[in-house]
């Protein structure tokens, strides 16, 4: 016998509950990172002409090195589709982040999302 739909709709409520709770927890902890180097200017990423038209999105996760003036030294891709890496590499490079203490490694996420 299977479990009636009033059950069933309690269970996705709760696991949606708990799914949104975790993203929220997540984007929490990423920020904070970014939160001891604030961002002082940022260059949006272009989207490459040729994802746009596979319908590729996706978040791109970065390592970002910064020097103690606030420079832009080093970025590594962590995750994220390959098409979209690039054009997020080549946009943080030219960011500009606070002074800070010494150099610093922060992590970053780039969300490239298609308009509806």
């Amino acid at each position: 016998m299977g479990i009636g739909w009033k059950t069933s709709a309690r269970f996705a409520l709760r696991r949606s509950g708990l799914i949104a709770l975790a993203m929220a927890f997540v984007f929490v902890l990423s920020g904070r990172a970014a939160d001891e180097r604030a961002v002082k200017s940022r260059v949006a990423p272009v989207y490459p002409e040729i994802a746009k038209r596979m319908r590729i999105s996706g978040v791109v996760k970065l390592e970002v090195t910064v020097d103690p003036d606030g420079k832009v030294t080093d970025v590594k891709p962590v995750s994220g589709n390959g098409m979209l890496s690039q054009a997020a590499q080549d946009a943080v490079r030219k960011w500009r982040f606070a002074p800070g203490p010494a150099q610093t490694v922060v992590d970053l996420d780039l969300n490239f999302a298609l308009a509806q």
